[in-house]
């Protein structure tokens, strides 16, 4: 494993800002030497995702559009994670407001990177098991449907590309490659 880092930083300026990002822009001298900028984006929040796993093998997915893609994109029920909160707790806060479920057991089934050449956003992703119904809250900024669905159509929609964002998609894979060891 190489761990020397082949950068040089040079000067660090930050962009801009708002409650959820920081971004920076870097004067870097590259591995060859090469001057040049790096920018990076730096998330406040950390991400979170949860797989609600029913008695009958369903599973919740999360409708919503997505503005930076102006597109509406089904997904698994997502939210940031402030500094100060444990990752399940946040699983569980998001379960809760975006579906209205509440689940007795979270088992984190990945920790991910996930755009590590811009950003420092990690996620952490958890399956969800021994759900009842209680009501769901949305944040003002969510205009939500939720669909409850067979767990295996779920997997099917993240491998043909009907569910396309990344979280969602490592998740649902992941429990479709562990079902299968």
């Amino acid at each position: 494993m190489h761990s020397d880092n082949p950068w040089t930083t040079l000067s660090t300026r930050l962009v801009y800002e708002n409650p959820w990002i920081r971004v920076r822009e870097d004067q870097v001298l590259n591995p060859n030497g090469g001057a040049g900028i790096y920018g990076v984006v730096m998330y406040r929040n950390r991400a979170v995702g949860v797989v609600p796993v029913d008695d009958e093998d369903h599973t919740w997915l999360v409708g919503q559009y997505r503005y930076p893609h102006h597109r509406y994109e089904w997904e698994i029920p997502e939210g940031g994670c402030p500094e100060g909160e444990e990752p399940v707790e946040c699983a569980r806060r998001e379960l809760l407001e975006e579906t209205g479920l509440v689940a007795e057991r979270f088992e984190l089934i990945a920790e991910m990177q996930l755009s590590n050449s811009t950003t420092n956003e990690v996620a952490y992703l958890f399956t969800a098991h021994g759900l009842r119904q209680a009501e769901a809250c949305p944040e003002d900024t969510e205009k939500l449907e939720v669909r409850r669905v067979p767990l295996e159509q779920a997997i099917r929609m993240a491998m043909d590309g009907e569910i396309r964002d990344s979280m969602s998609v490592a998740a649902l894979l992941k429990i479709g490659l562990m079902r299968k060891s």
